[in-house]
């Protein structure tokens, strides 16, 4: 591989990086994190980097530093004369602020687009975004990778021949079916109504599950309500089993109780964020070799479109 890349991560993926950095075939680079009694932390890279081409891993998931250390490491790598930098994020945190929901309130996701914009970014790569507009939030290049890359291989390995997609709300509708027109295979969805953020007050199946294994798509599983429920649900109607499949595992609040407890045999996620415990339910798939094949063909100048499923 080029002598001219260099790959670094910041400590919330680290893991993640190094199985990237593995798989394209270069040692993870020297960077450190020195940190201040009050709190204050200040990244550095440990090696040269001028005149290189340097790929920063790191996912933005709370707390906010993680996103503060990838800003940091940006304006470092410009700073010290980096040719280019780019910004693997495979989990891009406050994609769900990605429009004015209500009035007085942020547009978070496009906020992080301009830091990253100020910091001296050069290309953005991530993966499912919660809102794919987002990629319109930057004035540069952004690879917008799908876990349909890696799902799609492990579904058809487990394929009944009983299956049908699933989406467990009406914001997942087009990505399970996407899924479904990919490997012809009929659609099911759950409706809900919420009254506050995480606390579903109505849902209802649409759709004919009886008998079926049902699949089960989304973006991101974060406290596991709306998933659980809908996956109780089918249960209810007739499904013969239903599996999950969510690229960020975002898992907080009483996600890990609520998926045990539940009807799911198995929720496949990706390692976009690290679990926080380990779960007989849950399957990880990593992700590490796409970005890595991806990286590639940017250095080499190949197009990447064989790496888009969906």
């Amino acid at each position: 591989m080029s002598a001219d890349v260099k790959i670094f991560t910041g400590r919330a993926t680290k893991k993640l990086a190094e199985k990237i950095a593995l798989s394209y075939g270069k040692n993870l680079g020297n960077s450190v994190v020195t940190e201040f009694s009050d709190g204050e932390f200040e990244p550095s890279f440990e090696e040269t980097v001028r005149g290189k081409d340097v790929f920063i891993v790191q996912s933005t998931m709370p707390p906010a530093e993680n996103l503060l250390e990838l800003l940091l490491m940006i304006d470092a790598a410009k700073r010290a004369s980096a040719n280019s930098v780019v910004a693997v994020i495979p989990y891009f945190g406050l994609a769900r602020q990605d429009r004015k929901s209500k009035p007085r309130v942020a547009i978070g996701a496009k906020l992080v687009a301009n830091m990253l914009e100020v910091a001296g970014v050069s290309r953005i790569m991530t993966m499912d975004l919660h809102a794919d507009q987002i990629q319109g939030f930057f004035e540069m290049p952004v690879d917008h990778l799908y876990a349909s890359t890696i799902f799609i291989p492990y579904l058809q390995t487990i394929d009944t021949g009983n299956l049908i997609m699933a989406a467990p709300d009406a914001g997942g509708a087009k990505r399970a079916n996407s899924y479904a027109k990919k490997l012809n295979l009929g659609l099911a969805m759950c409706h809900k109504q919420r009254k506050v953020a995480n606390e579903i007050a109505e849902m209802t199946v649409i759709g004919d599950v009886k008998g079926k294994d049902v699949i089960l798509v989304d973006d991101m599983v974060d406290t596991a309500g709306t998933l659980t429920k809908a996956a109780d649900l089918f249960m209810e109607k007739g499904a013969k089993s239903v599996r999950a499949f969510c690229t960020h595992a975002v898992l907080s609040g009483p996600a890990y109780e609520r998926i045990e407890n539940s009807s799911i045999v198995e929720l496949v996620v990706t390692d976009s964020i690290p679990l926080k415990k380990q779960s007989d339910k849950i399957k990880v798939l990593s992700v590490a070799p796409l970005y890595a094949e991806v990286m590639k063909s940017l250095i080499k100048h190949e197009s990447i479109s064989s790496h888009f499923i969906i």
